[in-house]
């Protein structure tokens, strides 16, 4: 294992905070159309189904993003393909804030999607790659810190907009809705991590792979505080030697045509999308609005979920590299199928039809308790763990395609969930749904019993299949 000077901690720590703005990105922009979903359903007078395809098309896009995001940081190098995010970003915020016609939203929600993919695949591999190993867990946890702060930013802001105008489908300025300047905020964002990608030192890899040894040794010594950098270069080009060949063909295998590492990432993927996080963070406005509260209280309770969801990523940034990632991940599963059970039958006490349905008493604080519950140990365990485990326990001749598949199937279970709930709340119930997300956290469990091995404090260098 390599020795690391303590001295430039701060420096490390500098430097994968802001690659983890892309996470804050991440988080924004596929969280901000929480607060606008009933009111692109009212302006575009959409049906159930092509409203969740409407909040879900953009998953497409981060599953294409992300399975080619790694080849071109590979071929550009990881700053470009930051900068190549950035522009998505940009490009999609004003244009969703400006959609005149639902093919034109969603048109600008793949781009967004695009955009990203590739922050979802760049930041995890970005922050892999330039942290020390006894360090990395917790620094590859700041990206979903970031995501999660992305994710209040969006629905926090939701709420503003939403008070300043009086209602999401209300006029605010220049004559646009409420709901148009929710997707318009993401520009400054957007921008803002346009600027620190040019700021921030190269990945030492992909230096090494492009010959230029001196500049990724100089990179070790002064951002890491790696004491013998030149010897670090030359661990780097042993592993690229084997890296030098790479192609689909290194993540084919006997199970099913794949490695059986690549399988269990492809699991973890799914596993994390299919628990229904993504149900709460892009339709709890809607969600609690169609068990009887008001709109103003639902914008506050998806603002409280957001804050809790921040508070708890903390609790995984602490102990990610003290007690392991396998154990986070089973204590997660188990936590979130009791909440999300307990939240299932709250919605089963449910009376009334239609826009009438209440939750009586006490079910309605059951429901908030469950739900909330259900976010505080995702976001401890498996919201971060998994893309710090995706990030780090491929071996090297395979990590780019491996976590390209991974993360594309994170993306498709996640359009899969968010297409879907719409239509099946109206048609078997949210108490069907919410207990299948505890039946799949319940599955997570034993699949991480079985499957998973642990990778804390091994380098890189050390992962095999």
């Amino acid at each position: 294992m390599t020795q690391i000077s303590e001295g430039h901690t701060a420096k490390v720590i500098g430097v994968t905070v802001a690659a983890a703005v892309g996470g804050f990105l991440f988080g924004f922009d596929s969280s901000v159309i929480n607060g606008a979903v009933d009111s692109i359903q009212g302006h575009f007078e959409l049906s159930s189904f092509f409203t969740g395809f409407a909040v879900a098309i953009a998953l497409l896009g981060c599953a294409v993003g992300a399975w080619f995001a790694g080849r071109l940081a590979d071929r550009w190098g990881r700053k470009k393909v930051m900068l190549l995010g950035s522009v998505l970003f940009v490009v999609s915020s004003l244009g969703a804030g400006l959609a005149f016609s639902v093919p034109d939203l969603m048109l600008w929600r793949v781009l967004g999607g695009l955009g990203i993919g590739i922050a979802s695949v760049i930041a995890p591999t970005y922050i892999a790659e330039i942290a020390p190993a006894r360090y990395r867990g917790a620094l590859a946890s700041l990206q979903q810190l970031a995501i999660t702060l992305g994710i209040f930013a969006a629905l926090l802001s939701d709420a503003v907009l939403q008070n300043a105008a009086g209602g999401a489908s209300n006029e605010l300025w220049l004559n646009l809705e409420a709901w148009r300047w929710m997707f318009i905020v993401g520009v400054v964002p957007a921008v803002v991590y346009g600027i620190i990608a040019l700021m921030i030192p190269e990945s030492p890899r992909y230096l090494v792979g492009k010959h230029l040894d001196q500049e990724a040794a100089d990179i070790l010594a002064n951002i890491t505080g790696e004491v013998d950098p030149q010897g670090r270069v030359s661990e780097i080009r042993v592993t690229l030697r084997h890296e030098s060949t790479a192609s689909f063909d290194d993540i084919r295998g006997p199970k099913f045509g794949l490695q059986p590492i690549v399988w269990v990432g492809i699991f973890m993927a799914i596993f994390q999308q299919f628990v229904g996080i993504n149900a709460i963070f892009y339709y709890s406005t809607t969600l609690w609005k169609s068990v009887g509260f008001t709109e103003n209280e639902s914008f506050v309770t998806s603002v409280i979920t957001a804050v809790i969801n921040v508070g708890m990523t903390f609790v995984a940034i602490l102990f990610v590299d003290r007690i392991g990632r396998r154990i986070l991940l089973m204590v997660g599963s188990l936590g979130m199928f009791v909440s999300l059970l307990t939240a299932a039958i709250a919605f089963s006490q449910a009376t009334g039809s239609g826009d009438d349905v209440v939750l009586p008493s006490p079910w309605g604080a059951v429901a908030l308790i469950g739900a909330n519950l259900f976010v505080i140990f995702f976001a401890s365990t498996w919201g971060p763990v998994m893309w710090v485990m995706l990030g780090e326990m491929f071996p090297n001749n395979m990590r780019a395609y491996a976590l390209g598949i991974s993360t594309a199937a994170n993306w498709i279970a996640n359009f899969t969930v968010t297409l879907a709930f719409p239509p099946l709340t109206r048609s078997v119930g949210l108490w069907f749904l919410y207990g299948l997300f505890a039946f799949f956290a319940l599955l997570s469990f034993f699949f991480v019993r079985s499957k998973v091995r642990e990778t804390k404090g091994m380098e890189l260098e050390e992962m095999t299949t």
